[in-house]
């Protein structure tokens, strides 16, 4: 009877055994299933890393266009990892912030205006690059060839037409002899598109007076000199001009002497009237390279693009200060 009793209990313990064996394989093959699924969403988000120069209006509307155009794709949420990184106008900034983006291993990197990008290509040559709100990437050093690229950077271009916008200050103030140019000589952007600008303006047979400006610090007393020696004012897209609008604008009401700048963001604090570029559609417009890449496409097949829309914006306040109606801007 003892026997029997003893092989009963046996068996129950055996049984128990394999029932909670069985339970722990089922909870190893539900962890390894979860962990695969994991593993699968790692590998379904993308990496994405920007490197922003400094914090201003026309290149947050370019980071925004860019993170908006990524979503209309469908890459948000879980989708995509964004780690965006703002230098705030600091060099050693720009170069610790772009080996944080190499050790990441993005999918692909945006540097935003020239400097970001410059120092991200020295630091990172090997991740994919985009690049926004830089003018002429060639002289910048990021292409040889943008039709080609062969740098593994690509992007599109903030470059307007300054030969245009100088006849559209002619046209609008015509009695306009002196011209005043404000920038950052230290910007290769700003310098490219001022060489363009003198030109134009020698050809109209207008006079050219320069002022420049190296930090946000000196633009006040700079434009203030500026408008005091001039007829009108030319401001190409330059970073350390578009930082200090609001300033630029209260001095151009101030002294009454109006502005035409290129980048038409700025309107809003600054400038009678423009026909330029939209940053937050140049974001756009870089996004959907982005796109690009992340679907397979490599940098040399993506040439470097120029804007695609343009758009006349106007103040409607300065307009009236200076006597320029719509008929005018037609």
């Amino acid at each position: 009877m003892m026997n029997t009793t003893n092989k009963k209990r046996g068996i129950k313990k055996h049984m128990k055994k394999l029932i909670a064996g069985a339970a722990l394989a089922g909870v190893l093959v539900g962890l390894t299933a979860c962990s695969n699924e994991q593993k699968s969403a790692d590998k379904d988000t993308v990496k994405i890393g920007i490197l922003q120069l400094l914090d201003q209006s026309a290149l947050n509307d370019a980071r925004e266009g860019f993170e908006a155009g990524l979503k209309e794709a469908g890459y948000s949420g879980d989708k995509v990892k964004i780690d965006f990184l703002n230098a705030q106008g600091d060099q050693s900034n720009l170069r610790s912030m772009s080996e944080r983006l190499k050790k990441d291993k993005n999918d692909l990197n945006l540097a935003i205006a020239t400097p970001a990008a410059q120092t991200l290509q020295k630091v990172d040559p090997d991740t994919p690059m985009l690049f926004t709100a830089i003018t002429d990437p060639k002289s910048a050093g990021l292409v040889n060839t943008p039709k080609k690229p062969d740098m593994n950077a690509t992007g599109v271009t903030d470059m307007v037409d300054v030969q245009g916008q100088i006849d559209f200050l002619h046209q609008i103030f015509p009695k306009a002899k002196k011209v005043g140019l404000f920038y950052n000589a230290g910007e290769p952007n700003s310098v490219f598109q001022i060489k363009i600008a003198r030109k134009e303006l020698k050809k109209l047979g207008l006079t050219a007076v320069e002022k420049t400006a190296a930090t946000t610090n000196d633009v006040e007393q700079a434009v203030t000199a500026l408008a005091h020696q001039v007829d009108a004012i030319y401001i190409p897209t330059d970073n350390i001009a578009a930082a200090a609008m609001p300033t630029i604008g209260k001095v151009s009401e101030k002294v009454k002497t109006p502005v035409i700048n290129a980048d038409a963001t700025m309107i809003k604090y600054a400038g009678v009237a423009t026909r330029g570029i939209s940053y937050k559609e140049l974001g756009k417009q870089t996004a959907k390279m982005a796109v690009k890449i992340l679907k397979g496409k490599k940098i040399d097949q993506l040439p470097v693009e120029a804007p695609a829309k343009t758009e006349l914006m106007t103040s409607t306040k300065r307009m009236k200060l200076f006597g320029i109606t719509e008929d005018m801007l037609k």
